[in-house]
């Protein structure tokens, strides 16, 4: 399939994504082509788990919470994703039913690229397919090292961690998700994450002026927590 591509073409989420980065702008149409947009509201679950449903789900605005049930029935935060981010490849790539949820956490747009047209497109650029496997492996990677560190480090390491990590870099920074979801992925309860949020203000290493909003006062201080 061939699409005409205007001068002022915007290829919209389909330019965000690594995956695609190796295409034409040509290319990118024919991808936002089988493309549909979805919008989904604070709150809206995006997909359930249980069901097979053929179809890539990647970010264009807003964010969005990958979660699981646990065998011991409660929520379990994976990851979150923002714009250029995506979800529901195993499912697309399996045929099998979803282990996972998704629920946006804010106001957010998708696009929503259907599972046939997804393998169709790595047969004809092989490059989508390796990167697509390149995300599976670092997704791998970062929730065995999850797993690993909540397993053995302290809940004051994880909290600090999680801080620095989000921070990207800043000295302020908004939490993207709840304190209950921030816990979740930890490994924690919302009570205890907020009990060392508040010793490590204690410490003078961050400042919370407001609900969801942590100053980082002394990095070097939060680096060193174990």
């Amino acid at each position: 399939m061939t699409v005409s591509i205007h001068e002022d073409y915007d290829p919209g989420c389909i330019s965000l994504v690594p995956i695609f980065s190796d295409l034409s702008l040509q290319e990118m149409g024919e991808v936002a082509a089988i493309t549909r947009e979805r919008h989904v509201s604070k709150g809206e679950t995006v997909y359930f788990a249980g069901k097979v449903s053929k179809e890539l789900f990647v970010v264009h605005q807003g964010r969005v919470k990958i979660s699981r049930i646990t065998e011991s029935g409660k929520s379990q935060v994976l990851r979150v994703i923002g714009p250029g981010e995506f979800t529901g490849e195993m499912s697309v790539l399996h045929e099998m039913p979803r282990t996972d949820f998704a629920e946006a956490l804010q106001d957010s747009t998708m696009c929503v690229i259907p599972g046939d047209a997804l393998k169709s497109l790595m047969k004809r650029f092989p490059s989508i397919a390796l990167k697509v496997l390149e995300e599976l492996s670092t997704r791998v990677e970062q929730l065995q090292a999850r797993l690993e560190q909540n397993q053995h480090s302290s809940p004051e390491y994880r909290t600090a961690r999680a801080i620095l990590d989000l921070s990207g870099g800043s000295s302020e920074l908004t939490l993207p998700m709840t304190k209950g979801d921030l816990a979740s992925q930890l490994g924690m309860t919302q009570e205890t994450l907020s009990r060392k949020l508040s010793l490590l203000q204690e410490q003078g290493v961050i400042y919370q002026p407001g609900p969801g909003v942590i100053h980082i006062v002394d990095r070097p201080g939060l680096e060193a927590v174990n």
